[in-house]
């Protein structure tokens, strides 16, 4: 038989892995770069680890969603991320879709019945 917590880990990053493109879109309007992203995503309450962001930024930069340049300038290296036109677009549906889902959910679970 299966743990129960283990299963509830399992449904838990399930729901959150699609929150999180969401989340990071919305805090690239301006450049950032990944540690810098972690950061202000985990002020936010949102803590995502650098072995899921780095990933997750190139895929959505090779998605078209995102723009990038290097900054040469300071003592390391940084490549900067930035919400790209189409990405806008994708983020504005998501946040149309995401505010439809909540309302649908609030719906549904302010029923809240078990029975």
């Amino acid at each position: 038989m299966t743990d129960i917590n283990e299963e509830l880990s399992k449904l838990q990053l399930e729901l959150r892995r699609g929150i999180v493109v969401l989340a990071v879109l919305s805090q690239l309007g301006t450049p950032q770069y990944g540690y810098s992203l972690v950061q202000r995503l985990a002020d936010l309450g949102m803590e995502i680890e650098e072995g899921t962001l780095y990933p997750l930024l190139r895929r959505l930069a090779s998605q078209g969603l995102l723009e990038s340049d290097w900054e040469l300038s300071e003592s390391r290296p940084r490549k900067y991320y930035r919400i790209s036109p189409a990405g806008r677009a994708v983020y504005d549906a998501l946040v149309a879709d995401w505010n439809e889902t909540v309302e649908v959910m609030a719906g549904i679970l302010g029923g809240n019945s078990h029975e």
